[in-house]
């Protein structure tokens, strides 16, 4: 148990370290933001309770918001992103249910599964930070494109750290 809270905290500070250091000077046009720091939070156990989930997604946020000066924005997003956690993994579950101790990835639960687990948690974070940053829907189709294109770029940089740092189950 403490090796598997050692091992989160360290992911918690290279996805941190990834974000604030690397993708935040990053920003194509003014459309694609890419958001990896969510990784970790898609990342953590199947079994995890909300009661838990909520504060971790809270601190997560802060954190990302002290360093792109984005007062709350990041943690809402993370906030509402933990949330619907549950639901979404309930709604997408295998036939069989989850295993115990299962933690999301490519390789434990297959390419097409995590596809949709990412993408759903990814454009669920995306649209409430970018509507928050917006703060009205007048530019909503702007707003969105932004989001799906954020959440295209971010997905793409989820899957090739899902396949640069996972080992396949098969794995001994």
């Amino acid at each position: 148990m403490i090796l598997g809270i050692l091992q989160q905290f360290i992911r918690f500070l290279l996805l941190t370290a990834i974000q604030v250091v690397i993708l935040n000077n990053v920003q194509l046009g003014s459309f694609i933001n890419p958001f990896l720091y969510v990784l970790f939070l898609l990342t953590l156990p199947v079994n995890m309770p909300r009661l838990a989930l909520l504060p971790i997604a809270m601190v997560t946020g802060i954190v990302i918001d002290m360093f792109q000066n984005t007062p709350g924005m990041h943690a809402s997003a993370c906030l509402v992103m933990a949330y619907m956690r549950p639901g979404w993994l309930k709604m997408i579950a295998p036939r069989d249910g989850y295993e115990s101790d299962a933690v999301p990835g490519i390789h434990k639960f297959g390419f097409p599964w995590f596809m949709a687990y990412a993408s759903l948690m990814v454009v669920t974070h995306h649209m409430v930070l970018f509507f928050i940053e917006v703060f009205r829907f007048s530019e909503f189709s702007d707003t969105f494109v932004r989001v799906l294109l954020s959440s295209i770029l971010t997905l793409l940089l989820i899957i090739i750290a899902q396949y640069l740092t996972a080992r396949p189950r098969n794995a001994s």
